[in-house]
């Protein structure tokens, strides 16, 4: 537990606990302004995200000092407001990564402080709240609270519907969260729909080519997948991994602008598809090799050389077999240069 032991609360003190609103019976011991109800919940704070944002939330919990003037106080509400916006996107970063990383349980914490910062910052009914209900809505689902996701989800749903000017991107995401709580649930047409909603509203939002519209294709070929549907899941896997591999500029554009969640993403994804290319029972080189290939360049991009050579050369002897040496040059091409960042990172 480090310096975020629990110090038991001093008797009459109310308190609600972080996690569940309940009455809390202790406090971090570090910043003093955080409460649990137990020590289970002060654990599971402390892992996701309270070490990271212990001493940040200091300046933010306590009293404002006395202000001499109103320009002083205007000045200490908008550093309190800078402050609560950092947490706001800190928190949400730290839960999608967990998110797409599949550990769940450790997202929910920090995507709930989130949601509470959000509520501070903008209100109880504000569009900027969406993101952190889609993502306690994910972690939910992929814990199979499917009566949980459902309720952050008829949250998220309510907010977009009251919002006239609602994003396309905000849109995708609302979409590609009920088509994953439908899968999760059984009803594979409803998913279905709602991942094909999704992709419809990422393309408006990102571009028909954009590797951000990737997420609904590689679900819906899931879908398909556990339908039994597997033309139809091999067609939309390769659809892709063609999209990771042909799309350098937008790739490194993507994985330079959104960080390390979007990186986990594009990881989670791509070794998804490249599992089910090597279970499956009829062998398909050429496709194999382009997953491959994809998750190298991924690796070369995240300034991972040592992972880059390891898929690089793996995708190399995959194309050797292959008629069509076309692939191979280029995979080629990526190992020279590899080799090259080796050398001068000794």
């Amino acid at each position: 537990m480090g310096t975020g032991a629990a110090l038991a609360l001093p008797r009459g003190r109310r308190r609600s606990c972080e996690l569940c609103g309940g009455p809390a019976q202790l406090r971090c011991g570090a910043c003093r302004v955080t409460y649990y109800c137990d020590i289970d919940h002060q654990q599971a704070d402390w892992v996701s995200i309270h070490e990271k944002i212990c001493q940040l939330l200091i300046p933010i919990r306590t009293s404002f000092p006395f202000f001499n003037s109103e320009k002083e106080r205007k000045h200490g509400m908008e550093q309190l407001l800078h402050r609560q916006k950092h947490l706001v996107d800190f928190t949400h970063k730290v839960a999608q990564k967990f998110v797409f990383e599949g550990k769940h349980e450790e997202a929910i914490p920090a995507a709930l402080h989130s949601l509470h910062f959000s509520i501070d910052t903008c209100g109880p009914d504000s569009v900027e709240l969406v993101p952190a209900y889609l993502i306690l809505a994910e972690a939910s689902t992929g814990l199979g609270r499917l009566t949980q996701a459902e309720e952050y989800l008829s949250q998220a749903q309510w907010i977009v519907l009251k919002t006239s000017d609602c994003s396309n991107g905000i849109q995708s995401k609302l979409h590609r969260n009920l088509g994953l709580l439908y899968a999760a649930k059984g009803n594979f047409e409803e998913s279905l729909y709602h991942l094909a909603t999704d992709i419809y509203f990422a393309s408006c939002a990102f571009g028909t080519h954009d590797i951000s519209t990737s997420g609904g294709y590689f679900h819906m070929a899931n879908v398909f997948f556990r339908q039994n549907k597997m033309d139809i899941a091999d067609s939309l896997y390769t659809e892709v991994s063609i999209r990771y591999l042909v799309c350098y500029p937008s790739i490194l554009c993507f994985i330079l602008n959104v960080g390390e969640a979007q990186q986990a993403e594009a990881s989670q994804v791509l070794n998804a598809i490249l599992d089910i290319r090597e279970q499956a029972p009829k062998q398909q080189p050429a496709k194999t090799a382009n997953v491959v290939h994809a998750l190298a360049m991924l690796h070369f991009l995240i300034l991972d050389f040592p992972k880059t050579h390891e898929l690089g050369m793996k995708a190399f002897l995959i194309t050797k077999q292959l008629p069509n040496q076309d692939a191979s040059e280029a995979i080629h091409h990526l190992l020279k240069l590899i080799k090259s960042k080796l050398f001068y990172t000794k």
